[in-house]
């Protein structure tokens, strides 16, 4: 059968501006006339010519709405010459595995449906991505072009009898417009695993596991949080490490992530955090949000690690994964929020460290240019450069290579990476959905005092505890490869003590703003007290500096990691 593509008129809709992971709104404005269609069709059309006879990936976290959209992009996709499309079976397909089967492949880019931690069902998020020739996310250039094109759209092409299923595995062909047009649909996983297998020793995590020569077995309990990850759990952990079927809970993926927030922290797996703190059995925890590439690590009766010490542990350990006994370890890179851990660790192995703005896409120049080896976001992203993305499950496979070549629990390995290094306190409060002026005026009012330099050198006490500013800025980066710049990153307020307060506007809600306060503080000798109770005179007296609560009436924060 001969299928033929139409063009359809249209016109330009605004706010389809792509923010740090892509373009986030409700699914309600995606299932607007001609949303969806207009962004595939200017995300498609900003790849130029190197589109035509192309592959793409394309797949997503099976929230609401991604079915309608995968059969949207076909026929789009269709139309505008690409000439094959892998997709994850049932349309799933996590993050890292979108970027794992781009790298393998070696094909032009995937599509990531996603709103990554955001919450899922009809009322919810939905999102869209597109990840490079390199697997990782579209560079800021990109980004701008896809947005451009959307301000000036006039029509799109589609090829509206194209009918494809996607629920089981298999490879379709079809004539479009005289040309051959194939959609695989792969298991989701199978890259994926090959992958880690390659990466890990599975045999030594499986006796760790399962426990031998008279170890006890090693209890975990995994969190998928009804998200994409848990294709991938089961056939980790359940299939290939047998930890058994206790060990693994919220792994059938839903598109309303069961009316849970799938979002891997201490306020939204709150039912993980409970599980392990109450049952003693259990040795060792780990939440996923939504699409795969955040992650939450505990301890023993919940100890909680920060995604800042999470980074911090494994670069010190990393010698314990045959994938970098093999591959050298060639440098070391933070967002610039994440406190830094990390950089102690770097300076005493004597590798390069690097601190980017936040977005994991700064990240794929310098691991594409052989300088960077592992990298971490304080937003529980944790990954390395066997993908251009964070990656969830491999945080958690790395953890529990480094407990079993130590031989001891999480716990332990913090407290004495700490009697070692120092300790960073770290905390974020978030503050979601707030009015959209009232978070840019405070903004405003900070910029204001960069400006004026007025507070640099001043003291500010709270609690008995006594802070002298050093410097105020906004971040701004050039990347060492191609000398790119990213301007206006967030407003740091560095303390003569090395402690810091950094103000941002998120880039990944789909409404409103989300106003993150990072509050960090190193301490060399006090090492074992309670972070919060360490960190509340700083966050007190960066309340008082932005006015936080005046400009935007919220006496509280939403969450707080």
């Amino acid at each position: 059968m001969s299928l033929t593509s139409v063009v359809v008129p249209t016109t330009p809709i605004e706010g389809q501006k792509p923010g740090t992971s892509g373009l986030r709104k409700k699914v309600k404005v995606f299932m607007e006339p001609n949303y969806t269609e207009n962004f595939i069709q200017c995300l498609l059309d900003a790849q130029g010519e190197k589109l035509q006879g192309s592959t793409l990936v394309l797949g997503g976290d099976g929230r609401y709405y991604t079915t309608k959209c995968i059969r949207l992009t076909i026929k789009i996709a269709a139309a505008n010459g690409v000439s094959k499309l892998i997709i994850g079976q049932r349309g799933l397909l996590s993050t890292p595995a979108v970027s794992s089967l781009i790298r393998t492949y070696k094909v032009l880019g995937g599509i990531v449906l996603t709103a990554s931690h955001n919450p899922g069902g009809i009322r919810n998020d939905f999102g869209i991505k597109y990840n490079i020739e390199n697997g990782g996310p579209a560079p800021d250039h990109l980004s701008h072009r896809i947005y451009d094109l959307t301000t000036t759209i006039k029509q799109y092409k589609i090829v509206h009898d194209l009918d494809c299923e996607f629920q089981e595995i298999g490879t379709h062909s079809f004539q479009v417009d005289g040309k051959e047009f194939t959609v695989e649909v792969i298991d989701p996983t199978d890259n994926y695993v090959e992958l880690m297998k390659s990466i890990f020793d599975f045999p030594k995590l499986k006796t760790l596991i399962r426990g031998t020569d008279g170890q006890p077995p090693f209890n975990v309990l995994i969190d998928s949080m009804n998200g994409v990850t848990g294709v991938y759990v089961k056939r980790i952990f359940l299939d290939e490490l047998n930890s058994g079927q206790d060990s693994a809970v919220r792994y059938i993926p839903l598109d309303n992530f069961g009316e849970i927030h799938p979002d891997p922290n201490l306020t939204y797996a709150k039912d993980l955090v409970d599980s392990v703190k109450n049952n003693e059995s259990f040795d060792f925890g780990a939440a996923f949000d939504g699409d795969g590439d955040r992650n939450m690590i505990i301890g023993k009766r919940a100890f909680f690690v920060t995604p800042s010490d999470s980074l911090a542990v494994l670069a010190n350990n990393l010698e314990c994964i045959p994938y970098f006994k093999k591959n050298g370890v060639h440098g070391f890179a933070r967002s610039m929020p994440t406190a830094a851990a990390v950089d102690r660790v770097a300076q005493k192995l004597n590798k390069e460290m690097f601190e980017v703005p936040t977005g994991w896409k700064y990240f794929g120049n310098l691991m594409d240019a052989g300088r960077l080896s592992l990298c971490g976001e304080e937003s529980f992203g944790t990954g390395s450069d066997h993908i251009r993305e964070k990656d969830g499950i491999w945080a958690v496979l790395a953890w529990l290579s480094v407990i079993e070549y130590k031989r001891k629990g999480v716990e332990d390995i913090l407290k004495e990476h700490w009697q070692l290094y120092g300790r960073n306190y770290f905390t974020r409060y978030d503050y979601e959905e707030c009015e959209s002026d009232a978070a840019s005026d405070m903004m405003q009012h900070l910029e204001g005092l960069i400006k004026t330099g007025e507070i640099v050198g001043k003291s500010f006490s709270d609690s008995g505890k006594q802070y002298k500013i050093k410097k105020m800025d906004n971040f701004s980066y050039t990347d060492p490869i191609d000398n790119s710049e990213a301007m206006n990153q967030g407003v740091r307020i560095l303390f003569e003590d090395g402690s810091r307060l950094i103000f941002r506007l998120s880039g990944t809600g789909s409404s409103g703003a989300t106003i993150r306060v990072y509050i960090d503080s190193y301490e060399k000798e006090n090492v074992t007290a309670d972070a919060q109770a360490m960190l509340k005179p700083l966050v007190n007296i960066g309340l008082q500096i932005s006015k936080l609560k005046e400009f935007t009436g919220r006496e509280e924060p939403t969450v707080i990691t």
